[in-house]
């Protein structure tokens, strides 16, 4: 499986996102909507946003594994949170824990929301992998 990076020149440069992944090859995996829930259903690090977003990327990433794939192997992500004031005032922070997850960042879109299934839940995520099909 190849991927490719695509940040075309008369876009404004990204940041914190690439403008899209252009895959060749693999299996493509939909990934439902996550949130920080831990394996007891209860929301991890309720009123922390950074701590939810950490928990989050840890279920996207067990999904992928289960299918022979890494976090890596993520070419789109929609973002959902509930503030979109608090998300850029720890761009930094969630910066760090992308780093920790991933090699180039995938394509990105975030949205405001009004309220998530679960009451203190602040993110929610859900995209697309593609894992390599050998």
């Amino acid at each position: 499986m190849q991927r490719e990076i695509l940040n075309p020149d008369e876009l404004a440069p990204p940041s914190g996102f690439n403008h899209g992944v252009l895959v060749d090859g693999g299996k493509t995996l939909y990934l439902a909507g996550q949130d920080a829930s831990g394996p007891d259903a209860e929301i991890v690090a309720p009123d922390d946003l950074v701590g939810q977003f950490e928990q989050v990327l840890s279920n996207l990433s067990t999904v992928v594994e289960e299918a022979g794939g890494s976090s890596n192997d993520i070419v789109k992500l929609n973002v959902f949170v509930a503030d979109r004031d608090e998300y850029k005032a720890h761009l930094d922070e969630l910066g760090d824990a992308f780093g920790r997850y991933f090699d180039d960042y995938p394509a990105m879109a975030l949205f405001e929301v009004a309220g998530f299934f679960a009451d203190d839940a602040r993110i929610e995520m859900e995209g697309f992998a593609v894992v390599d099909d050998e």
